[in-house]
C-alpha cells in the first residue's frame, strides 16, 4: 500500500526548553501529520547522547536521551514549579548542548527528589518498581554506568579507577550499596522518558501515525554497552582497541571516514545466537513501529581500521554475520518491519543479503543524477519494495543541494523532473519522489518548506556545528499541512 511520511528530529521540534521534548509541541506535530494525511514521522535515534552531540554516538543503546524529557509534564506531575525552571533561558532557534548539559541534570535532580517526596510516592513508586524490574537486562548496568561515570567527573570509563574500569558483579554491588539514591536517580529518569514517550506515541496512533526509529549499527567506545559486555567486542586484553570502523576514501572524501566505533566480535555473539543483538532490537521494537537499521552494509562486510590511524585510508573489508544474524532477528521477533539503509559502498553481495531478508532498501534522489541511466536512485529504475527519501540527515536540504550542483547536473535535473523554473526544485523534487512506484516516501520537513543550507541536520566527517537545527512552530502551519494532504491525495499515498 502507497504510504508517505515526514522527517524530523524530535530535537528539532520547537519548545521554550532549548531542545525539542515530548511536550505539548510533539503533539501539535502530530496533529499537523495527520492534517497533512500522513502515515509515519520518521524519527533520529532517541539515545542519550555523549561528546559531539551525535545521536549515533550514545552512552546507552538502550536508554533514552533525558534531554528529551518534558519539563512541563514534569511540572504537571506536581514533580517541578515555576520557580524551578525559571533559571532556563535557553535559545530558542538553535540547540545550545553545553548548556543543556549544564543546566538539565540539576533540574532532573529536582524532580527526582520531589518524587521521593510527593503524597503520590507510594503509588508512582510501585510503577517505578515495576518499570526497573521489566528493563532489568540492561537498566541496571545503565545506571551503575552513569553513576559511576559522574563519580568519575564524566571522562571516558577507559580512564576510571581500574576496581570500576574492569566490569565485576562484587565491586558493582558495593558501589551500588554506598551509592544507591544516584543510581535510582538515572533509573527514574530513564522511566520519565519511557513513560512521556510511550504515551506520545499512542497519540500518534490514535492519529493513525507511525514511528519509524532509527537503529545505528555500532555503539560508542564510551558506553555501558562495551564497559559491560567486552567480550562481544574487539578490544585487547586491557579493554584497548584492536580496530575501529569506518568506510573508506571515495570520490566525496579522499581520506576515508574514520567512526572510531569499537567493532563487535561476530564470532563470540554467534555463539548464543545473537542475544545482544535481538535484546536490542526487541527494545527497539517497544519505541518503534518501523526499524531502520543504520549502514546494513557493515553486516555483509564491515570496513575495519588499525586503531590509532589517523585516516581510514589502511582499512580493510572483513567478513560480517551476514543472514545469519537477521534469521536470529527474525525468529526472535517474527512480525518485525525493518527499513534498510543500504547506502555507500555497495556490491553485489550486499544486494544479495538486502534480497534474501526481503527488507525494503532506500533509495536517495539526491544521489540520482550524474549521467547514468542505470543510476539505481533514478526514480524509473525504483522497484516498489523500497523507500525513497529526497535527502536525509546526513544530506543538504534539498534547496541547497540543488545550488550546489555544476551547471552540467542541474541541466540534467531540470531535464529528469521537467523543472521550468529553479525556485520550484522542492516542490518538483518531492512530486517525483510521491509519484514514483515505491511503496513508502519519507520527505524531509525542511524540504517541504523549501530550506536552504541553514537548515541541514548534520554534514558527516565534521566535528562542529551538526545536531542544533530546531524549527520554527510558525512553519508548521495548517496551510502547509493542507498543502502536503494535496500532494499525498495526488499521488495515491493515503
Amino acid at each position: 500500500m502507497r504510504k508517505c511520511g515526514i522527517l524530523l528530529p524530535i530535537s528539532a521540534l520547537p519548545s521554550k526548553y532549548g531542545i525539542g521534548t515530548f511536550g505539548q509541541e510533539a503533539y501539535d506535530f502530530i496533529n499537523f501529520l495527520q492534517l497533512a494525511k500522513q502515515s509515519y514521522w520518521q524519527v533520529l535515534p532517541l539515545g542519550p547522547t555523549s561528546y559531539g552531540d551525535s545521536p549515533y554516538q550514545s552512552f546507552c543503546a538502550y536508554a533514552g536521551n533525558p534531554y528529551f524529557i518534558d519539563l512541563d509534564l514534569l511540572k504537571e506531575d506536581g514533580l517541578l514549579n515555576d520557580e524551578d525552571l525559571s533559571c532556563l533561558n535557553d535559545a530558542p532557534f538553535i540547540i545550545d548542548y553545553a548548556n543543556l548539559y549544564k543546566k538539565r541534570y540539576n533540574i532532573l535532580r529536582k524532580a527526582y527528589y520531589n518524587f521521593l517526596h510527593n503524597k503520590n510516592y507510594p503509588k508512582n513508586k510501585i510503577s517505578l518498581d515495576n518499570y526497573i524490574y521489566e528493563n532489568k537486562t540492561w537498566l541496571n548496568d545503565y545506571a551503575l554506568f552513569m553513576s559511576i561515570k559522574s563519580y568519575h567527573n564524566d571522562v571516558s570509563w577507559q580512564y576510571w579507577k581500574p576496581q570500576y574500569r574492569y566490569y565485576n558483579q562484587k565491586i558493582l554491588e558495593k558501589y551500588y550499596i554506598n551509592h544507591q539514591d544516584d543510581v535510582h536517580f538515572w533509573m527514574f529518569v530513564q522511566y520519565e522518558f519511557d513513560k512521556q514517550w510511550q504515551a506520545l506515541k499512542n497519540y500518534a496512533h490514535q492519529c493513525g501515525i507511525e514511528i519509524i526509529g532509527d537503529v545505528p549499527i555500532y555503539v560508542a567506545l564510551d558506553s555501558c554497552d562495551v564497559w559491560a559486555n567486552t567480550k562481544l567486542f574487539q578490544l585487547d586484553k586491557e579493554l584497548k582497541l584492536i580496530k575501529v570502523a569506518g568506510c573508506p576514501p571515495d570520490a566525496f572524501c579522499e581520506k576515508g571516514q574514520l567512526w572510531g566505533n569499537p567493532l563487535y566480535n561476530y564470532k563470540i555473539m554467534k555463539t548464543d545466537h545473537y542475544k545482544w543483538w535481538t535484546n536490542r532490537i526487541k527494545k527497539a521494537t517497544q519505541l518503534y513501529d518501523v526499524i531502520r537499521i543504520d549502514h546494513f552494509r557493515g553486516f555483509e562486510s564491515y570496513y575495519a581500521i588499525p586503531s590509532g590511524d589517523k585516516t581510514a585510508k589502511n582499512g580493510k573489508w572483513e567478513k560480517g554475520p551476514g543472514y545469519s544474524l537477521f534469521k536470529a532477528i527474525k525468529e526472535e521477533i517474527p512480525n518485525i518491519r525493518i527499513i534498510a539503509e543500504d547506502l555507500g559502498f555497495l556490491t553485489k553481495n550486499v544486494f544479495q543479503l538486502l534480497r534474501k531478508t526481503g527488507f525494503p532498501g532506500m533509495k536517495v534522489l539526491e544521489f540520482a543524477f550524474d549521467d547514468d541511466k542505470d543510476n539505481m536512485y533514478l526514480p524509473h529504475n525504483y522497484i516498489k519494495n523500497c523507500v525513497v527519501y529526497t535527502g536525509t540527515h546526513d544530506n543538504m536540504p534539498l534547496r541547497a543541494w540543488f545550488h550546489s550542483l555544476t551547471q552540467e547536473k542541474k541541466h540534467l535535473v531540470r531535464e529528469y523532473i521537467m523543472l521550468e523554473n529553479d525556485d520550484k526544485i522542492c516542490d518538483q523534487m518531492i512530486r517525483v519522489a510521491l509519484g514514483s512506484v515505491s511503496d513508502l516516501v519519507i520527505i524531509p520537513i525542511q524540504d517541504y518548506l523549501g530550506f536552504g543550507i541553514e537548515s541541514r541536520i548534520n554534514t558527516p566527517s565534521t566535528i562542529n556545528g551538526n545536531w542544533t537545527y530546531r524549527i520554527e512552530k510558525k512553519y508548521l502551519s495548517s496551510e502547509l499541512a493542507l498543502y502536503i494532504a494535496f500532494l499525498t491525495t495526488l499521488y495515491k499515498r493515503y
